[in-house]
């Protein structure tokens, strides 16, 4: 970090509106840093996901501190990393990479993100038969923290079914067979306590719910990790239903905070990134 200033970045699709530009300079300029945050788009770039390779190289040589990583790259971005922590290699998908001397480092803080949300939002919650929809890098690392959190059952449904199975068996291996993967969604929620949604479904460029309305029940909690719109379809659909809800922005606030601090080894203050995220959130 010569002369306090630090550049990192986001790769993704569709990104333009994120709010983590925003959170991560916030909190440097709070530490004294000069941080600059760039949004390195991949719908703005032809051929997506084959141009990761090279977006990594020039990392390196621009002198990235790091990269955040989003949807689609989660799991496509861990063969091209040099290590992985634990937690990473565990859910088999990366949302943070670490640039120290020239080596690209993985972590992963989506799953202890959304942990630390779920634990402000929903205390409490019964987590007796939770249904996660989507096995993908977002959805990997929460089974992780759910499981990690002591649910009892995790049924796991996804548009595609062998990978929500592949995520179920992989689980299972470390977890006493509390895991299950089913292909309908009307059957996985039936019974079920809680709701989890990580897919992208409800982004403001996909807009829609990813169920049926009428599957949800008054009894059950539901969390989602879209966070723009901070109101999505599910959402209102969840409360008009009388559940419990969790917007995506308490995701948002746990896995940057978690994201500053391998970045820059400082210790972030949530609660003023929070807060930060709300202001912004008003001012759309």
């Amino acid at each position: 970090m010569a002369d306090n200033k630090l550049l990192v970045g986001l790769i993704g699709a569709g990104i333009q509106l994120s709010l983590t530009p925003a959170m991560q300079e916030e909190e440097a300029s709070h530490h004294g840093l000069r941080l600059h945050y760039q949004l390195i788009d991949l719908d703005r770039t032809p051929g997506s996901l084959e141009q990761l390779p090279a977006l990594l190289t020039a990392a390196r040589i621009m002198g990235f501190a790091g990269l955040n990583i989003t949807y689609p790259c989660k799991q496509a971005v861990v063969p091209l990393l040099d290590e992985l922590s634990p937690e990473a290699r565990e859910m088999g998908a990366v949302n943070t990479v670490v640039v120290r001397n020239g080596r690209l480092a993985g972590h992963n803080t989506d799953g202890s993100g959304w942990a630390w949300g779920f634990r402000r939002a929903l205390p409490g919650a019964d987590l007796g038969c939770v249904v996660l929809l989507g096995a993908g890098g977002a959805g990997s690392a929460i089974a992780q923290a759910l499981l990690g959190l002591g649910a009892a059952q995790l049924r796991i449904v996804d548009v595609d079914p062998a990978r929500a199975q592949a995520l179920a068996d992989a689980l299972n291996a470390r977890h006493s067979n509390r895991v299950v993967a089913q292909h309908d969604a009307a059957h996985a929620i039936a019974g079920a306590t809680g709701l989890v949604h990580a897919t992208p479904t409800g982004m403001a460029k996909l807009p829609g719910l990813p169920i049926h309305a009428a599957l949800l029940r008054p009894s059950m909690w539901v969390s989602e990790i879209v966070y723009f719109p901070i109101e999505t379809d599910l959402l209102k659909a969840a409360r008009a239903m009388g559940c419990r809800t969790m917007d995506g922005g308490t995701m948002a606030v746990g896995q940057a905070v978690g994201a500053f601090e391998l970045f820059t080894g400082l210790k972030a203050d949530a609660a003023r990134m929070e807060q930060h995220f709300h202001r912004l959130i008003a001012g759309r």
